[in-house]
C-alpha cells in the first residue's frame, strides 16, 4: 500500500499577480476604509478645537455625532465583515454589521394571515423609517406623548432589513414597548435540521430609550428576558385566533447569555416556537402580498430606484457648489484693496471666476451623471473629494485652526463622500450600469 500525498494542484496556489490584486470591488472598499479614516480625522480636529474654547459644548455635540453616527457604524461595518459569518447563525445584525437581537420565532402562513392575527391580538404595525417619522419618535419620546405607530430600527437577516414590524406601547409612553419584526424566508429555504417555515420573527420588548454601548446612538434598550417576550406574543396570538396552532421547536438555538447590537444583555433557553397562521381567515381586503416593507428604499435595496445616498450626494454637491460660488463672490469684492495694481487685481478675479466655473461645472455634472447611475462619474467624484480632504485635513492638522466656513466645507465633502461610498449607491450604480448595457435603462 502507498504512503498517502496531499494532492497540491495549481488552483490551490495563490495568485498574486496585480491584474488579481487590483479589482473593481478591491477599489470600493479601499475607499470605504478611506472615508473611515477621513471621519476619523475629522472627529479629532472637533476635539482639538473644542477643548478650551466658550463654543467647546458645540464641538463636543458635533463631535458626539460624528463619533456615534459617522466615525463608529463604519469602523464597526469594517470589522464585522470580517469576522461576523454572513449566513443564517439564529440572530439578526445591525445596519453596521454588529450581531443584533435574536431569532426567537418562526411563521407558516402567508403575509395577509400574519397580519390579520396580529392585528386581532391587538399589535399594531409599525411607520416606516424616514425622517419625519423619526422625528416624531424623538418628539414623543422626550414630550411622553403616545405613538402607537412609532418605527422600529431595522435589522437585517438574509441581507434583507424585516419586511414589517408590529407593536404595542405601554401605557402611551413611546420608550416602552413590545415589538416583533418579520422577515420572509427566500424560497426553499429550511431551518437548521430540516424544519421548513415561511417566516422567521424577533420579539423583545422595549424598557427605555438611551445610548447604544457600540456606537453611542440614541436607542432603545430591551429587556434582558427575551423569553418572556416570545411567549407573550405567541399567547396573545393564539388568545385571539384559536385557530392558530403552534409547534415549539426545543434547543433550536444553544441557550445562550449575550448583548445584542446596542450593548443589552439578552438570555434565552433557545426554543424557537413555530406558530402555523395558515387556517386563520383574512377578513377585508387586507395587506397586498407583493407590497413588502422589505422592498422599500433601505441601505441596501431597491436599485431600480435612486436610493436616499444618491439624491443625498446631489443635493450635498449642490450646496458645496452654492457654498463655493458665494465665497468666490465675497472674495471678488475683496481683491481691490490697494494690495495689489488694478491690472493684476483684474487677472486674479478673472482666474478666481474662470477657476470656480471650472470647479462648479465638473461636480455639477459629475453628480448628475452619478444621480443618472454612472459608475465612473461616482468613483471620480470620490477621488476628487479624497484629494479635497486629504488637503484640508493637512492643513488643519498642521496647527492651522479652521475657520467656521471651512468646518462647512469638510463636513459637506465628508458626508458627500460618506454617502457616495454607501453599499446602496455603489448597487444603483452597477446595475443602473448593467442596465444600461443590456439597453433597459431603470425607471
Amino acid at each position: 500500500m502507498a504512503a498517502p500525498t496531499y494532492d497540491h494542484t495549481p488552483e490551490k496556489v495563490q495568485d498574486w499577480r496585480l491584474r488579481h490584486l487590483f479589482t473593481f470591488d478591491l477599489v470600493e472598499n479601499l475607499f470605504f476604509g478611506v472615508v473611515t479614516v477621513f471621519t476619523i480625522l475629522f472627529a479629532a480636529v472637533l476635539f482639538r478645537d473644542g477643548i478650551g474654547q466658550w463654543r467647546a459644548l458645540f464641538y463636543l455635540l458635533v463631535f458626539w455625532a460624528v463619533m456615534a453616527y459617522l466615525t463608529l457604524p463604519r469602523v464597526h461595518r469594517v470589522l464585522t465583515g470580517l469576522y461576523v459569518p454572513d449566513y443564517f447563525i439564529g440572530r439578526a445584525r445591525t445596519t453596521e454589521g454588529l450581531l443584533g437581537d435574536p431569532v426567537n420565532l418562526a411563521f407558516l402562513g402567508d403575509e395577509q394571515q400574519i397580519h390579520e392575527s396580529m392585528r386581532r391580538a391587538g399589535w399594531v404595525e409599525a411607520d416606516p423609517v424616514n425622517l419625519t417619522t423619526s422625528w416624531r419618535i424623538v418628539e414623543s419620546s422626550l414630550r411622553r406623548r403616545s405613538y402607537a405607530q412609532a418605527p422600529v430600527s431595522p435589522l437585517m437577516l438574509f441581507g434583507n432589513i424585516q419586511n414589517f414590524a408590529y407593536q404595542q406601547e405601554v401605557d402611551g409612553n413611546p420608550a416602552q414597548r413590545h415589538h416583533v419584526r418579520f422577515w420572509r424566508c427566500p424560497p426553499g429555504w429550511l431551518l437548521p435540521g430540516g424544519h421548513r417555515v415561511e417566516w422567521l420573527a424577533s420579539g423583545t420588548y422595549d424598557r427605555a430609550v438611551g445610548l447604544s454601548w457600540f456606537t453611542f446612538q440614541v436607542t432603545h434598550r430591551i429587556d434582558r428576558d427575551i423569553d418572556v417576550e416570545r411567549d407573550y406574543i405567541v399567547d396573545t396570538l393564539r388568545y385571539t385566533n384559536p385557530e392558530v396552532e403552534v409547534e415549539v421547536l426545543a434547543d433550536f438555538s444553544t441557550g445562550y447569555h449575550h448583548r445584542n447590537g446596542g450593548g443589552d444583555a439578552i438570555a434565552t433557553d433557545g426554543g424557537l416556537p413555530v406558530v402555523d397562521v395558515r387556517p386563520v381567515v383574512v377578513d377585508g381586503p387586507g395587506h397586498d402580498e407583493g407590497a413588502q416593507s422589505g422592498d422599500k428604499d433601505d441601505l441596501l435595496h431597491d436599485v431600480g430606484r435612486r436610493p436616499f445616498s444618491v439624491v443625498a450626494a446631489g443635493v450635498l454637491t449642490a450646496a458645496s457648489i452654492l457654498m463655493g460660488v458665494t465665497r468666490s463672490i465675497v472674495e471678488l469684492f475683496g481683491v481691490d484693496s490697494g494690495e495689489v495694481a488694478p491690472d493684476e487685481a483684474t487677472v486674479i478675479r478673472w482666474s478666481l471666476i474662470a477657476t470656480v466655473t471650472v470647479i462648479s461645472v465638473a461636480m455639477g455634472v459629475l453628480a448628475w451623471l452619478t444621480y443618472q447611475g454612472v459608475g465612473w462619474a461616482r468613483l471620480t467624484m470620490m477621488v476628487l473629494l479624497s484629494v479635497t480632504l486629504v488637503m484640508a485635513f493637512t492643513t488643519h492638522l498642521a496647527g492651522e485652526r479652521p475657520a467656521l466656513a471651512g468646518f462647512a466645507d469638510m463636513s459637506v465633502d465628508l458626508l458627500t463622500i460618506y454617502a457616495l461610498t454607501s453599499r446602496s449607491a455603489r448597487e444603483w450604480t452597477r446595475s443602473r450600469g448593467e442596465r444600461l448595457r443590456r439597453g433597459r435603462p431603470g425607471r
